[in-house]
């Protein structure tokens, strides 16, 4: 017998309500146990307010909490075992409480079989464990049990959007379809191994039809990955966010421009240059994108040993960047420290940086033509981040990075858009199979030479799903849900 599992639901802290989770075999008869006056009849799906109490057969047990009771019956539920859920106080105190009652019951409740009664383990779940249940019961793929924690942790409308798409099943019945076009293949494959004299026109030489065939059907499989394959960049973005790194002399008003953006005083501003020493990271949402902000130390020759690491560590972050934003204070000509910036960005793809001309209150000396003289297409922003200048900034960020990265053209709703890291290696694996397979067949080599590499394919894109994965693959996924999911 299975063992029933329990654990905190919510996140730990004050809130409302807090929930306790149990998925197994012993989950109405713990719900009979800590239920006071626990009805005799209990229907599934159905909420039922009681006492919460250790022992409910004891008259004179104290009251832990009060609670709803919802208990639900295999195979309708989450993890396709009874369960049961019990809603209380969202109090640290009571939840744990309430939990410790639970896991006190183990061995001492029964389930009757045919060879008698049965005692009951109930434990501690794993971390991700009421999901792994979810679906070695078959109540999901893997690719969507994946998507679970994807909306747990989404930072922003679009992240969220995806995931809850991929949580329906929409990249899994893509990867089903291309999987079922590519077994039809396979198929075809098989025959002409096993039977190379019935081939079209009996000619199974290289560039018969038989073999034209296979190839067509490879390609177009091909392509169907390699579209999806085409979203990654795209899915990390929404997932992880958009990393843009902020870069300036010192003074020109990167930290001022930080804080424009997050709404709050999160950097210290001043007007002594080289305040900030050290990269700051936060993260935000504009327009419903995630995005990581990282404020730098300004880019300039130093004596002192702190701003120096400082200064490493912005040419580290300027590498790593999706985007990288130039602050230049438009109230004075740009000098030897704006120089060395520009010197230093230089060559870099201009489509992928943004230049904020700051202090335009001020009255403006820098020219959008000096600038565009150095970076060439950059997208430019004039503006004062004082008042209500820094709102007006954040706005126009907001829409640039739009238009940057294209995110206007997302349908999140309707497309298919691959934001996992797993997914992404397997996809480009299969993808380099199906190349490679084509590629034989077009140089001539025997069909059983191509299948073995289009049969590589097909296990790959099963992996997404959960087909034909181990323990250790499980492992891995399951280890990043927290407790209770």
């Amino acid at each position: 017998m299975a063992d029933t599992i329990a654990a905190i639901s919510t996140a730990p802290g004050e809130g409302g309500i807090g929930i306790v989770r149990v998925s197994g075999p012993a989950s109405e008869g713990i719900m009979r146990k800590l239920m006071k006056d626990c009805p005799s009849e209990i229907e599934p799906r159905h909420a039922y307010a009681g006492s919460v109490v250790r022992d409910s057969s004891d008259s004179d047990a104290d009251v832990i909490d009060e609670a709803v009771f919802i208990f639900m019956k295999e195979p309708a539920s989450y993890t396709g075992e009874d369960m049961l859920e019990i809603q209380g106080h969202g109090s640290n105190v009571s939840l744990k409480s309430i939990l410790a009652a639970v896991l006190a019951l183990d061995g001492k409740l029964t389930h009757q079989t045919e060879t008698g009664p049965e005692t009951l383990a109930v434990r501690m779940a794993d971390p991700g464990e009421f999901t792994r249940l979810a679906f070695m019961n078959g109540k999901m793929d893997l690719s969507q049990a994946e998507a679970v924690i994807d909306i747990i942790k989404a930072k922003s409308d679009l992240s969220l959007e995806i995931a809850e798409g991929q949580r329906e099943g929409r990249l899994s019945d893509a990867i089903r379809s291309i999987r079922s076009d590519l077994l039809d293949t396979l198929a075809q494959m098989a025959v002409d191994i096993d039977y190379p004299d019935e081939d079209y026109d009996n000619d199974y030489d290289a560039g018969s039809g038989a073999y034209r065939d296979i190839i067509s059907q490879l390609r177009w499989i091909h392509s169907e990955v390699d579209e999806l394959l085409s979203t990654a960049s795209i899915g990390r973005i929404a997932r992880e966010g958009v990393r843009a790194v902020i870069v300036g002399k010192p003074n020109a008003g990167k930290s001022s421009l930080m804080n424009a953006i997050l709404g709050e005083g999160r950097v210290i501003v001043t007007d002594v240059p080289g305040t900030t020493r050290d990269t700051v990271e936060e993260s935000a949402s504009l327009g419903g994108v995630p995005i990581v902000l990282i404020d730098t130390a300004g880019l300039r020759d130093s004596d002192d040993k702190v701003e120096k690491i400082g200064i490493e560590r912005t040419r580290q972050a300027i590498a790593g960047a999706d985007l990288l934003i130039l602050v230049l204070d438009g109230s004075q000509q740009l000098d030897e420290e704006d120089d060395k910036v520009l010197g230093f960005i230089e060559g870099m793809n201009t489509e992928h940086m943004l230049v904020v001309i700051n202090k335009e209150d001020l009255g403006r000396t820098v020219t959008e033509e000096s600038v565009l003289a150095k970076l060439p297409g950059v997208r430019i922003i004039t503006t004062s981040l004082l008042g209500s200048g820094a709102v007006e900034a954040a706005a126009k960020i907001s829409e640039a990075i739009g238009e940057i990265f294209d995110l206007g053209s997302i349908n999140a709703r309707e497309s298919n858009i691959v934001t996992n890291q797993r997914h992404v290696h397997l996809l480009r694996s299969a993808s380099g199979d199906l190349d490679e397979a084509i590629g034989l067949l077009q140089n001539g080599e025997p069909v059983e030479v191509a299948e073995l590499s289009a049969h590589y394919a097909y296990e790959k894109l099963g992996r997404i799903i959960g087909e034909e994965v181990g323990d250790e693959v499980l492992d891995t996924v399951f280890s990043k849900f927290c407790l209770g999911k």
